[in-house]
């Protein structure tokens, strides 16, 4: 299996892996690091420590993070070419979170999770909107009432 690790910026990481629980359950080989700014001096041990800890038990780890170029995506990137088969998904959104979590299995390899997260999140994004519903009570057209 592969393992999840999701960091961010403060609540980030805590506020998804919420929903994901509501949504999808306790999942296993998943754990979260938030980057919080009272420990930012320890992140990148916590980070490094999670991931190795995560590599010692799962095929590969993804570690999803909140935004490209921020201290989670650099430090993790670091982290990447230390420990092999470590790979890191930036832009983390929940849709993304929910079908990988639920459709990873023993056959998935993790360039292909990794692939896979990117089109499901964006996928995930869409603009929809709601056209007002016309009042037919006040269109009586041209006969009146």
């Amino acid at each position: 299996m592969i393992g999840f690790i999701l960091t961010g910026h403060a609540e980030f990481s805590n506020g998804l892996a919420s929903a994901v629980d509501m949504v999808a359950g306790d999942q296993p080989a998943f754990k979260i690091v938030p980057f919080d700014g009272a420990q930012a001096a320890t992140y990148g041990d916590d980070l490094r420590a999670a991931i190795s800890a995560m590599r010692g038990e799962c095929e590969g780890v993804l570690v999803f993070v909140d935004l490209l170029g921020g201290t989670p995506f650099n430090q993790a990137m670091m982290i990447s070419q230390d420990i092999a088969d470590v790979e890191v998904v930036t832009g983390t959104n929940l849709p993304m979170l929910i079908e990988l979590l639920l459709t990873r299995g023993a056959g998935s390899t993790l360039e292909e999770l990794a692939g896979q997260a990117v089109v499901v999140g964006k996928a995930g994004i869409v603009h929809k909107k709601l056209e007002p519903v016309a009042n037919d009570a006040d269109d009586f057209g041209e006969d009146g009432i």
